[in-house]
C-alpha cells in the first residue's frame, strides 16, 4: 500500500521538476561557513543538498572559510589571535596556521564528507592552477590579509564538465608567491563572476538582509542592486553584513544572474533557496523582477 509519506514525496519530486530543468546545467557557487560548518546535522544536511544538485545536472562549487578552527589551533599553539576593522591580523605565524588548517584540514573534511554522500569532490585551495591571484589588502595594516587580484578559472572547467564538485579554500598567492588569507566571501563573489555562475549563495548565520537588526521578521526578501546600495548607504545594511552584501554587488555588476544571503542553521537551505517559489533568505537581483 502506498503511504502518505511516499505521495508526498512524488508531489513534492513534481513541483520540483520546473527548478531542476531551469538550472541543469547552470552553476552555483555555495559560500560555505558558518553554523553550517560546526553543528554536524547541518552539515550532513549541505552535503546531501550539494550531492542533489549535482545529481539533478547542477554544477554547484563550494567556497569555504574555517575561523573557529583557525582559532582554535592558533590558541593550541599559544598564538594570540588579533582582529583589526573586523578582518583577522594575519602575521607570518598566523598565516602558517591559517594555510594550515584551511588547506589541509578543513577543505579534506569537506571533500570527504561530500565524497560520502556520492558527490564527486576535489580540494582546491586559490593558488591552485593559478585560480585567484591576490593582492596585499589595505597596504598591508592588517598583515597577510589578501584581496583578490584577478580570477583564472580555467582550471575549474574541466572538473565541472567531468561532474566534479571543486571545494575552494580562500588561500591564494601573491604574484611573488606569498600566500595571503582571503575573505571567503570575496573569494565566492569572484569565482562566481568568473565562471558567469546562475547564483552565488552565501550561507550565513542569520536569516538574511532584516530592515530592523533586532527584528528576524523584518527580513527583506528581494532587493535590487541599487536597491542594496541605499540599504549600505543609509545604515540600514551595518558590520559584517556589510562585506557580504558588497560581495553580492560586485558579483551581479559582474555578470551573476542573483546573489542571496540565507540562513545556513536551517537545515536543507540550499534546496529550499533553489527548488522553491519563495526561497528562503535575501535575493539580490540586477532589476527589479523575481529570479526565483
Amino acid at each position: 500500500m502506498i503511504s502518505h509519506d511516499d505521495t508526498l514525496r512524488v508531489s513534492v519530486l513534481s513541483e520540483a521538476l520546473p527548478y531542476i530543468q531551469r538550472f541543469a546545467g547552470r552553476r552555483v557557487v555555495v559560500k560555505y561557513g558558518g553554523a553550517a560548518m560546526v553543528r554536524e546535522d547541518l552539515r550532513d544536511a549541505v552535503y546531501r543538498d550539494l550531492a542533489l544538485l549535482t545529481s539533478v545536472g547542477v554544477q554547484p562549487v563550494v567556497v569555504h572559510g574555517g575561523g573557529p578552527e583557525i582559532n582554535q589551533w592558533l590558541n593550541r599553539l599559544a598564538i594570540e589571535p588579533q582582529f583589526k576593522d573586523g578582518l583577522r591580523v594575519t602575521c607570518p605565524d598566523t598565516m602558517d596556521v591559517v594555510e594550515m588548517v584551511l588547506v589541509g584540514r578543513v577543505n579534506k573534511q569537506i571533500v570527504n564528507g561530500l565524497n560520502r554522500v556520492g558527490v564527486k569532490a576535489v580540494g582546491l585551495c586559490g593558488s591552485d592552477g593559478a585560480l585567484v591571484q591576490a593582492r596585499t589588502y589595505g597596504g598591508g595594516a592588517h598583515g597577510l590579509v589578501g584581496d583578490v587580484a584577478a580570477v583564472d578559472p580555467s582550471v575549474l572547467q574541466p572538473l565541472l564538465g567531468s561532474g566534479y564538485v571543486p571545494v575552494i579554500s580562500s588561500v591564494a598567492a601573491d604574484s611573488n608567491g606569498q600566500a595571503h588569507n582571503i575573505n571567503a566571501d570575496t573569494v565566492a563573489g569572484e569565482i562566481a563572476a568568473a565562471l558567469q555562475a546562475e547564483k552565488l549563495i552565501l550561507l550565513t548565520d542569520t536569516p538574511g538582509i532584516l530592515r530592523d537588526r533586532e527584528d528576524p521578521s523584518s527580513l527583506i526578501h528581494q532587493v535590487t542592486l541599487s536597491g542594496a546600495r541605499e540599504l549600505i548607504a543609509s545604515g540600514v545594511v551595518a558590520g559584517g553584513m556589510t562585506p557580504k552584501t558588497e560581495c553580492c554587488i560586485r558579483a551581479l555588476a559582474q555578470g551573476v544572474a542573483a546573489a542571496h544571503i540565507i540562513d545556513g542553521r536551517t537545515p536543507h537551505a540550499l534546496l529550499l533557496e533553489v527548488f522553491t517559489d519563495a526561497g528562503i533568505g535575501t535575493m539580490v537581483v540586477g532589476s527589479d523582477r523575481s529570479l526565483r
